[in-house]
């Protein structure tokens, strides 16, 4: 028996060494300031620390000839997520949700309306050259729409950023598909400018574009809109060019990072969108501490009351079943969210249920005569499987909810399954070692 004590003794002084060391500071540490001193080490969900939630469907109806879904999607995610990184997003989740979703979640993003922008982007590069024989005039109406009647099959008719129509071949020339390299330059004039590189082969197919075409004007086209359409003065080699457009540096900088990373196999639509403030999620942050503490605090006072020292017994034990929850989920990298706090609070709640079936037991053994140790053996061993039996099932459903769950869900069932699977240790090993400490009873409060 003393051995047991000893064990149970090492190994819970180990597991409270590991998560204190794991655990520690749970939250980020701010200065008078604001800003991060120290990073908490357990991971926030977007519903307490902020960000920004998409899920996007690769639009079926304008996959390019013989592009399979599958294919598309898996190159939509590599591309989401290459651009994501230039961000500079820390820890983003960026996953596929069934046959033709994607999934984002931007934790912590400072500015979702930018990254919107860049996640949502096809970024759809193509040159082509500017039909000076058709006329605007010759294709619109009196008063000023475009007849689609009186367009020759040949060319077709796109706007520039400013709104104006121009008439461009429809024979494809140069894509971005051709790109290897883009990034900011300043202009001229001063302006940010996108400079970019093509591959050897789009550079010799660039080269002879521009050389067959000296004097006309070449329009370089971005997702269907003509940022310009500078005249060809000379042959172009070496397969470097430029993009203006009255960028502003941002908007060049993301001009650049899209480039880049590649155009989307076909346009993505966003079909839920959830952008949740840091304010709101510091909140939850607070309110959920509070819940945790008034709980764990009733609870205390009852089994105190109720059990008295048997009950105090049973409040340790479940200060280091919240101790080695957040340990493992430190320790795991796990997502805690809100939903997560209940499932924390919850845990608490089982763990004290099992302590409470153990006294309850033991109590019934000493109405029947038994010594206090024996009675503690036996109310220990008859409490053991009712326990188990109901935190199996729930283990069960934890697992449920994290295979099919997404999100703060599996957010609730991480820490439930961590939850239920500690307070058996702290319940049947913690508690009873404590019991076990003492070689004789007379008294037992209880």
């Amino acid at each position: 028996m003393r051995n047991r004590v000893q064990i149970v003794g090492f190994i819970t002084l180990v597991f409270v060494v590991l998560s204190i060391w794991k655990v520690w500071p749970p939250f980020d540490i701010k200065d008078a300031a604001g800003n991060v001193i120290e990073k908490g080490k357990i991971k926030l969900g977007l519903d307490l620390q902020g960000g920004m939630y998409l899920k996007m469907e690769v639009d079926e109806q304008n996959l390019p000839k013989n592009t399979k879904l599958e294919e598309a999607v898996a190159r939509a995610l590599e591309i989401i997520r290459n651009r994501i990184d230039a961000l500079g997003v820390a820890e983003p989740l960026i996953q596929r949700e069934g046959e033709k979703y994607i999934v984002v979640q931007l934790p912590g993003i400072k500015d979702p309306e930018r990254a919107l922008n860049v996640i949502g982007k096809t970024a759809m590069l193509e040159f082509k050259l500017v039909n000076e024989n058709v006329k605007i005039a010759d294709i619109t109406d009196n008063e000023g729409n475009t007849v689609i009647s009186k367009i020759p099959e040949d060319v077709y008719v796109l706007k520039n950023k400013e709104g104006e129509r121009m008439v461009l071949n429809k024979k494809q020339t140069v894509t971005g598909a051709d790109l290897v390299d883009a990034k900011v330059q300043i202009g001229t004039y001063g302006m940010p400018v996108v400079w970019f590189k093509l591959s050897p082969e789009g550079g010799r197919k660039f080269a002879e574009v521009t050389g067959d075409n000296v004097g006309r004007r070449l329009a370089i086209i971005l997702d269907d809109t003509i940022y310009s359409a500078p005249v060809i003065k000379t042959r172009i080699s070496g397969g470097e060019g430029i993009i203006e457009g009255n960028f502003t540096i941002e908007e060049a900088k993301d001009l650049a990072l899209v480039l880049r990373a590649g155009a989307l196999p076909a346009p993505v639509n966003i079909i839920n969108k959830n952008i949740i403030g840091p304010s709101l999620g510091a909140d939850s942050i607070a309110k959920g501490k509070k819940a945790i503490i008034i709980g764990a605090l009733l609870v205390v006072v009852f089994m105190a009351f109720y059990y008295k020292i048997s009950g105090i017994i049973a409040d340790i034990a479940l200060v280091f079943n919240l101790l080695f929850v957040l340990g493992i989920m430190a320790a795991l990298n796990a997502t805690l969210t809100l939903p997560g706090i209940a499932g924390l609070t919850l845990t608490l709640g089982m763990a004290v249920d099992a302590n409470v079936l153990i006294l309850e037991r033991i109590r019934e053994e000493l109405r029947t005569g038994k010594t206090i140790r024996a009675a503690i053996d036996a109310g220990y061993n008859r409490a053991l499987w009712t326990i188990i039996d109901s935190h199996v099932t729930s283990l069960i459903t934890a697992a449920i909810l994290f295979q099919f769950g997404t999100g703060p869900v599996r957010g609730f069932a991480v820490t439930l399954f961590w939850g239920v699977t500690v307070s058996l240790y702290t319940a049947f090993f913690i508690t009873q070692a404590i019991f076990e400490m003492r070689k004789q009873y007379t008294t037992l409060s209880i």
